[in-house]
């Protein structure tokens, strides 16, 4: 059914785009309203803002005014909402059962539409902010990929920034700030909203129209572009006392719509997709080295990134690294067998299809296509560029990203010895 999915796609002549994806015999339904901004629009100063102003968003409207009165409405339905900050997308939504889709759709709106922005509020949620930062600095697992986005794009570069911000930054903010990248970064041009599930769809959409139609056109923010000017191995540590040691060990690699990108998904599934791809058997059950090690490929609509991350006991933070870099050099050297090649294939095409059953999920896949790619991209598109991918690709592809020059290593633990560390970056 999912191949055939099809997707409505409107562009009100303020510039927004509607996306409704109507799925026959579906119980429930998504709204999605996102808007292509994120960390990657802050200036140094602005760090943090882009999330604080998400969770602003949900502090009150005139209709709705405080936070208890936004929750107490979607919760009365059973609703499933949340919005999320990464470092070019901000994302609000609610799941309901379709009946209930009305409420959704109308509290959604309103807070992306109408929000007071209160100063007690701002004042109020300074301290829950840091709260979440000191959270997730206790979790090094969720934290390592601030310390390797520092290392491959450089602090300086918005990309290297994190996505919370700094503690200072975030007990600075002034309403007006807020209100400042209000304007700038939430445009018509750069926002959609989407609907996935069993609705009717003109009386969907008149009532989107109605409520986003009147915003007025302001030309899209844009951001500083990133290229790699990497020419040796890098490493930072950031030492810390931890009963485990994390890593992340990649390299530049392809932005997204590369003529590669789908050689190197299925190059990051053979590595380090599923329990049975190479780095899992050899990092986890053939050495008992990690509990968890995998691989993936991040893009941006200019640049991207090939990492593996692993979770490891301090005294055996050297051998995983080896072991890592030798499955790095094995694929260079040596084509991938048919039949791996096959498994790998399958997996992508199986893991997307599971994700891509639930109207969340179409939704929030249709929004990000479209503020990524300028159009959605049909799982049958992605699809047929996985099956198109041969070993030589795979091949190329690894001998390509895979040079000592672009090397980057991140860690978090408890450890001193940088240079011997270095020493060990060889492809």
């Amino acid at each position: 059914m999912l191949l055939q999915m099809k997707y409505n796609v409107h562009t009100l002549k303020n510039g927004l785009r509607v996306v409704l994806a109507p799925m026959a015999g579906a119980e429930t339904a998504t709204v999605v309203v996102m808007t292509g901004t994120g960390s990657r629009y802050e200036n140094t100063h602005e760090n943090g803002l882009a999330h604080f102003l998400e969770h602003m968003f949900f502090k009150g409207t005139k209709k709705r005014p405080s936070a208890r009165a936004i929750s107490e409405e979607l919760d009365s339905i059973g609703s499933v909402y949340n919005a999320f900050t990464s470092k070019e997308r901000t994302a609000y939504y609610a799941k309901v059962s379709s009946r209930y889709l009305d409420t959704a759709l109308d509290v959604i709106s309103d807070i992306f539409l109408n929000s007071l922005l209160p100063a007690k509020e701002i004042t109020k949620e300074r301290g829950a902010i840091i709260q979440e930062i000191d959270m997730y600095e206790d979790m090094p697992m969720r934290t390592i990929d601030n310390v390797f986005d520092a290392l491959i794009f450089g602090i300086e570069h918005p990309l290297g920034r994190t996505i919370l911000g700094p503690k200072e930054n975030i007990r600075s903010f002034s309403r007006k700030e807020f209100a400042t990248y209000l304007k700038r970064n939430y445009t018509p041009a750069n926002t959609v909203v989407c609907v996935a599930g069993s609705f009717s769809t003109p009386k969907i959409l008149s009532k989107i129209k109605r409520e986003f139609g009147h915003i007025k056109k302001a030309v899209a923010p844009t951001y500083i572009p990133f290229a790699s000017t990497q020419e040796e191995p890098r490493i930072s540590i950031k030492e810390k006392k931890t009963d485990q040691t994390q890593l992340m060990l990649g390299v530049p690699a392809y932005p997204y719509l590369h003529k590669d990108e789908f050689a190197l998904a299925v190059l990051a599934t053979i590595l380090g997709g599923g329990m049975s791809s190479r780095l899992f058997l050899e990092v986890r059950e053939k050495r008992g080295l990690a509990y968890s090690v995998h691989a993936s490929a991040d893009k941006y609509p200019d640049t991207g990134y090939f990492v593996v991350q692993a979770g490891v006991e301090h005294g055996k933070l050297e051998k995983t690294i080896e072991t890592i870099l030798a499955e790095f050099r094995k694929i260079k050297r040596v084509k991938v067998a048919a039949a791996e090649l096959e498994k790998a294939k399958s997996y992508i095409k199986g893991t997307m299809t599971l994700a891509l059953e639930t109207s969340d999920h179409i939704a929030e896949n249709a929004a990000t296509s479209l503020i990524n790619l300028g159009r959605i991209r049909s799982l049958e598109e992605i699809i047929k560029g996985v099956d198109k991918v041969t070993a030589v690709d795979i091949q190329r592809v690894a001998q390509d990203i895979f040079r000592t020059d672009l090397l980057n290593l991140a860690i978090i633990g408890p450890h001193l010895h940088k240079d011997k560390l270095l020493n060990l970056l060889r492809v």
